[in-house]
């Protein structure tokens, strides 16, 4: 009796206590939407963290307050549901220091959670006041003819060896904590005590040196020791500086100046002094093994010209001289926030084959963005020419036609061995390419392939029944990871420019799969730092080279509306996802700049220049649009500017702004419709696909006509059968329109088809990354994620979720499947700023299930499809909101 008494107290103490628990706990903590970042210069951070549910099987889960503890900073509790770019507002921070950070929060039943884990965040200069150190270089600087972005040169013959740097220093007492902040100019590797720091490679992020400069900050406290030290450097070209030499590719020629370097290094005691390791003049330089480098061109490495130990302490440098102090380049030191450049997989060669005699080629497999590495056996003195390409050409030998490169001006990467083993990769230049073409002097004991690009975490997973569909995932998806390097380029060797327009047009497609708001927030200064005085933006940020005509005057490669409208369109897309207020308010100016700039360009509100509907599918070769009007897609992205302007005026609560924006939006739909509607026909301009879907995806479409447009546009695409004509601009819109008007099986037709045009085609032809050309004409690049946009339906539309931060918290979150044609399954997951959502159906038999994941604190609406629904047994009244929670639905479809 006494132990079943004992028994009944424990369970009423037990329940007791879980009713007074909370339900919820944070996790997953972010600093400036990075975990325990290290160098931040935002005085104010923000803080992040998502809620997970103490009982896994929970449902409606909330959070009504929280409490966050940074530093000395205690918020107190706030009553708010925020759980996502929360402002530091305590006292100042200090530069160059370490933090640590907690939050708890508070759930339905205003029951407080524990503390988190202590989460941190580095500071880093914080000011430009705060730097000690000079800029240093090899030797004085040369006056620059022009403070432009781009310095045109003279090809030459050679260049000189890059140079490298070292400094000594000596630890006396015991360190708690070393911190080095360093930029080198065009890029950097740094070394400590004969050690490479860090896996961040092509550091630092390429920007217009003019205006912004970045600089990365690295907590070196376990590499330091008691005692002599050194630090070594060595630099590399870059964007920074392009070099013209004969024999070797180059998109431009330019130049922001010679190779320099900036570094800093704060050493501080355990009695709380601190010790400052600035560069300046007491440095000392040599030439290193690095004879040649250009981000265009490739690299060529002498290992005779290394001198062992000059990155180590006690090197005798007698043969060096002292480094020079001079000025940089003029940007301001920014602490960068893209992700860093790191190899994310290795590819080992698929296939081998010798075309010529002493000529190996080498089938990585695979088409992606980075460089081979080799390990050889020779000689000192015996060399080894790498050549890499997307292509083969008819005698089995590798092409560099598709970059536009030749024989005559290549692009290759040279290792000049010391003799012995060795292992060796390029440091500072990259290239985009499947096969590599080896002509050595010495025993290649082996080759493998290094795949590089911004280390952004994976956001997203799409899986299907559908064979086809999958590939196609992987297929764009390997473009868009090729072509993150600090920019969205264009492509990973020909061009490597960050044009515009595609940060937003596929904004979705690169979002939905990858964490990205770090490269946006950074792309977004891009964009602030290109633009012109009278508000242009270019089509390429940062403008390393300028479309102008020889007058000077800009072509419609640098000034088209659907390209420099990404100032406006490419940070709501972001915040679309992230809700990022701060990114908002940092380019609203910019905005208002490039609206102005387009209103002054428009005549009775119709823009009428540009690219158009760039590479759509015409009786001619691809380049500027030929189905559809010029005046259709600059004027409809001019509306969706000022559209989306006004939403933003609101969102920054500048109401006067919201409602000007907003009527001059509809001044320009007005003028739009008049212009470019055929009310008689139901139609847009001259009926093609791009035409009918630009209006249709973004609401231009006078109420009443919708029904009229879309089939129009469903029309044409049958009488394609089945086929996009649209190009880089319609594409885009063409998915939206269909998606977001119920005709996803008009779509799974179209991605469905395996003859040319079509992604099935390029995958049927070999492409192992989406190509530039629908048809995967050799003549273009065969690692381009342009034309992308069906990644966008494959979660948005055929598995169906919807995910749009923006708006009100119960709208958040839609889960809308659409099964379509024979697929039987499909599931997908995004991990958003609000959690996980997940959405897996299946059909079979007749019978719809569908399973969804809905994170805490968060509602979704679902739409199941079919007749009958229910969820666990219980019928369900479809589009009704449900709260966080695991549900399975099911549903008659016949």
């Amino acid at each position: 009796m006494k132990s079943f008494l004992t028994f009944l107290v424990s369970l009423a103490l037990a329940c007791c206590c879980h009713a007074q628990s909370s339900s919820i706990a944070p996790q997953y903590l972010r600093c400036e939407w990075q975990v325990n970042p290290a160098g931040i210069d935002a005085v104010h951070p923000h803080f992040s963290w998502e809620l997970s549910a103490v009982q896994a099987d929970a449902r409606g889960l909330r959070q009504t307050a929280y409490e966050i503890q940074a530093g000395e900073w205690d918020s107190g509790k706030v009553l708010s549901p925020e759980i996502f770019q929360v402002p530091y507002a305590g006292k100042a921070l200090a530069p160059g220091t370490r933090y640590s950070w907690k939050v708890r929060v508070w759930d339905g039943n205003d029951q407080p959670s524990a503390w988190s884990q202590s989460a941190e965040f580095v500071t880093g200069q914080l000011r430009a006041e705060n730097w000690k150190a000079h800029w240093i270089a090899a030797s004085p600087d040369e006056p620059m003819k022009s403070q432009a972005l781009e310095n045109r040169g003279e090809v030459r013959k050679s260049m000189p060896p890059l140079p490298i740097f070292r400094r000594e220093f000596e630890v006396t007492r015991k360190v708690r904590q070393a911190l080095v902040f360093v930029s080198g100019l065009g890029h950097y590797e740094l070394h400590i005590n004969g050690m490479a720091l860090t896996d961040r490679l092509l550091a630092p992020g390429w920007t217009n040196y003019r205006k912004r400069v970045f600089y990365n900050t690295y907590d070196v406290s376990d590499r330091v020791k008691k005692g002599k030290n050194a630090l070594g450097v060595l630099l590399g070209s870059g964007m920074y500086d392009v070099p013209g030499i004969e024999g070797r590719y180059t998109k431009f020629i330019g130049s922001f100046g010679q190779p320099k370097l900036i570094l800093e290094l704060h050493l501080r005691y355990d009695d709380g002094s601190e010790v400052v390791i600035a560069s300046d003049k007491s440095w000392t330089t040599a030439p290193g093994p690095i004879t040649f480098s250009s981000t265009y061109g490739g690299e060529d490495y002498d290992a005779r010209a290394e001198q062992a130990g000059w990155d180590k302490p006690g090197f005798k440098d007698s043969g060096w001289k002292d480094a020079v102090e001079v000025n940089g380049p003029g940007g301001a030191l920014t602490a960068e926030v893209s992700p860093p450049i790191r190899v994310t997989h290795t590819y080992e060669p698929v296939k081998t084959t010798q075309p010529r005699p002493g000529v190996t080629v080498y089938d990585m497999g695979q088409n992606f963005s980075g460089w081979p590495e080799i390990t050889v056996r020779g000689k000192a003195g015996s060399s080894v020419k790498l050549i890499s390409g997307e292509l083969l050409d008819a005698d089995g030998l590798v092409s560099q036609h598709s970059a536009d490169a030749s024989p005559k001006r290549e692009q290759s990467y040279s290792y000049t061995l010391k003799g012995g083993d060795e292992t060796w990769h390029p440091r500072f230049s990259y290239w985009g390419f499947r096969y590599v073409q080896v002509e050595s002097g010495a025993e290649i004991v082996s080759l493998s392939g290094k795949f590089l690009h911004d280390d952004v975490e994976t956001a997203g997973q799409f899986h299907t029944s559908d064979t086809l569909f999958e590939r196609i995932h992987q297929l764009i998806d390997m473009a868009v990871l090729s072509n993150m390097f600090s920019v969205l380029t264009d492509c990973p060797h020909r061009e490597k420019l960050g044009w515009l327009e595609q940060t937003y047009l596929a904004g979705s497609s690169i979002l939905l799969n990858h964490d990205g708001i770090s490269l946006y927030q950074k792309m977004a200064q891009d964009i602030r730092d290109s633009q012109l005085p009278d508000g242009m933006v270019p089509g390429i940020a940062p403008e390393y080279v300028a479309f102008v005509d020889k007058n000077g005057v800009s072509t419609v490669f640098r000034d088209s509306p659907e390209w420099g409208s990404a100032s406006i369109l490419s940070p709501w897309a972001a915040y679309q996802f992230y809700g990022d207020r701060a990114l908002l308010a940092e380019q609203y100016e910019s905005m208002r700049a490039y609206a102005a700039y387009l209103k002054s360009k428009a005549k009775d509100h119709i823009l009428d220049y540009g690219l158009g509907d760039w590479y759509d599918i015409g009786p001619g070769p691809p380049g500027e649009s030929q189905l559809t009007s010029k005046a259709v897609t600059a004027t409809a992205t001019y509306y969706a500017d000022l559209s989306v302007l006004g939403e933003i005026a609101a969102v920054l609560d500048k109401p006067e702004d919201a409602r000007t924006y907003s009527e001059e939006a509809t001044q320009v739909k007005n003028a739009f419709n008049r212009l470019l509607f055929h009310a008689d026909t139901g139609q847009y301009d001259r009926g093609s696909q791009t035409a009918n879907a630009m209006p249709l995806a973004l609401g231009m479409v006078p109420a009443g006509q919708e029904e009229a447009v879309l089939n129009h546009l469903v029309e044409d695409i049958r009488r394609h059968e089945n086929h996009v004509t649209a190009g880089d601009i319609g594409f885009h819109f063409v998915v939206r329109a269909l998606t977001d008007h119920g005709r996803s099986d008009v779509l799974y037709d179209m991605l469905s088809r395996t003859d040319s045009p079509s992604y099935g085609y390029q995958l049927a032809r070999g492409a192992t990354a989406l190509t530039e050309a629908w048809d995967t004409n050799p003549d273009s690049s065969q690692n381009h994620f342009m034309l992308g946009h069906g990644q966008e339906w494959f979660v948005r539309g055929l598995v169906g979720i919807r995910v749009e931060v923006d708006r009100p918290a119960a709208e958040r979150i839609r889960i809308q499947p659409n099964p379509v044609g024979g697929i039987e399954s499909a599931s997908a997951s995004y991990h958003s700023v609000l959690g996980e959502v997940r959405s897996e159906w299946k059909q079979q038999a007749g019978k719809f299930t569908l399973k969804v994941s809905v994170p805490v604190g968060s509602v979704a609406t679902v739409e199941v499809p079919g007749r009958n629904p229910t969820e666990s047994g219980k019928a369900f009244s479809t589009a009704t909101p449900v709260g966080s929670g695991e549900y399975e639905f099911s549903s008659e479809l016949n």
